[in-house]
């Protein structure tokens, strides 16, 4: 049973509510940390069932891209861990997850129930005005992630295309060193699939950290990984931060935020673009579109070039997703003209404006319904190709209908 898009790892039931001020004396006001399990607030699961029911949660990892991708139309599945529980076999935040990507047309069949762990949750605390609460993710059964578990769920499925989520978030999933996750992704591009992984910003403050030059030593996950895999894109904050770290000495203030976009990714595919014969697609997102740079299986190279977004029209709502959901219409780009993906023969132009209109939707929609804008991939693929500017999101949203 063959599928378009295997999504691997980090399901995750986000919270959001007054209530969770926990999170700022975890992770300061306006950090994102991943904190340890002992940390966890003694919630009972019927509060967290009760917190569900009344609208406060959002599916977080797998759940800001696979519904996106499924409802254009493709085959999409998920291989994840869930906590074991009382609501029909799953925890509540499990159940939760669930159900939602059943409900958006997903293949479930992959998932690992943990009899020990719970599903992963984060905390976000919801304040007024301009001060952002506290985000505090707990990877629980997350951290847990068996690649050999997983090996099944690709070779029974046998996907077109593997996306794990996320390196730096899960203790067994980036153990020795990234090398077992390097590993795994080789196995499954020789396995015929085409490969792209992710990782989330590792630090509360990157802002600082890039002008202090400082390392985070969860990227260096990244070195044994990167020659690995076909796709990879970054957010121009974290593109910092990884270079800080691999390759310290830039004074990023110096230049021109172009300028560094361009030094990033010619440095990222200098240092790794070591596997012949194949396509590779680099790039940095930015807030009004994405860099991009590739190589084709006969050695051309293209880029770095930026596309800008088509799509910037509209008042944002949420950008937590922002850069899984902009995956995710890279990703259905390349599932939907696969052939020429690994001829070296795509649009990549139009693949990242499909990020860019992906994302466009994601970030503008209520928290209550955020895959709705998504339309059947022929109708995407016609907005982006109509080359327009939209001056509204009211147009955009007219153009899908």
């Amino acid at each position: 049973m063959a599928v378009d898009v295997l999504v691997l790892n980090t399901a995750v039931a986000d919270l959001r509510g007054d209530d969770f001020d926990f999170a700022d004396e975890l992770v300061g006001k306006g950090g994102l940390a991943k904190c340890k399990f002992e940390d966890i607030p003694d919630y009972s699961q019927e509060k967290v069932r009760e917190w569900i029911e009344d609208g406060f949660a959002t599916a977080g990892g797998p759940g800001n891209s696979a519904p996106l991708i499924a409802r254009t139309g493709l085959k999409v599945a998920l291989g994840v861990n869930l906590g074991k529980g009382d609501y029909d076999g799953l925890d509540a935040q499990g159940r939760f997850f669930y159900d939602l990507m059943t409900a958006n047309g997903i293949d479930m069949s992959q998932t690992h129930v943990h009899p020990a762990l719970p599903t992963g949750t984060t905390f976000i605390h919801s304040t007024s005005g301009d001060d952002r609460g506290g985000i505090a993710y707990f990877p629980s059964a997350n951290d847990d992630f068996d690649f050999e578990i997983f090996k099944g769920a690709v070779e029974r499925l046998k996907p077109n295309i593997v996306y794990y989520m996320y390196s730096g978030l899960s203790d067994r999933g980036d153990a020795n060193g990234g090398r077992d996750l390097a590993e795994f992704i080789k196995w499954c591009r020789e396995e015929g699939t085409v490969t792209i992984v992710d990782c989330h910003t590792l630090t509360a403050n990157p802002h600082e950290l890039i002008k202090s030059g400082k390392s985070i030593e969860r990227y260096w996950l990244l070195e044994p990984l990167l020659p690995e895999v076909d796709l990879f894109f970054t957010s121009c904050d974290e593109a910092k931060l990884i270079e800080n770290t691999l390759a310290p000495g830039r004074a990023w203030t110096d230049f021109e935020e172009h300028e560094n976009n361009v030094h990033f990714l010619d440095f990222l595919t200098e240092r790794f673009w070591k596997v012949k014969n194949r396509t590779k697609l680099f790039g940095v997102t930015v807030s009004n579109g994405a860099y991009e740079k590739y190589i084709c299986p006969d050695g051309t190279v293209g880029g770095p070039n930026k596309i800008a977004s088509q799509f910037m029209a509209g008042e944002v709502i949420d950008l937590v997703g922002a850069g899984d959901s902009f995956r995710a219409g890279l990703i259905t780009y390349i599932a939907s003209h696969l052939d020429e993906f690994n001829k070296g023969a795509v649009n990549f132009d139009e693949a990242v404006q499909m990020g860019n209109l992906f994302a466009s939707l994601f970030i503008k929609a209520p928290l209550d319904d955020r895959y709705g804008g998504i339309r059947p991939y022929e109708k995407m693929l016609q907005v982006v190709r109509s080359s327009v500017k939209y001056d509204s999101f009211e147009a955009l949203q007219k153009a899908l209908d």
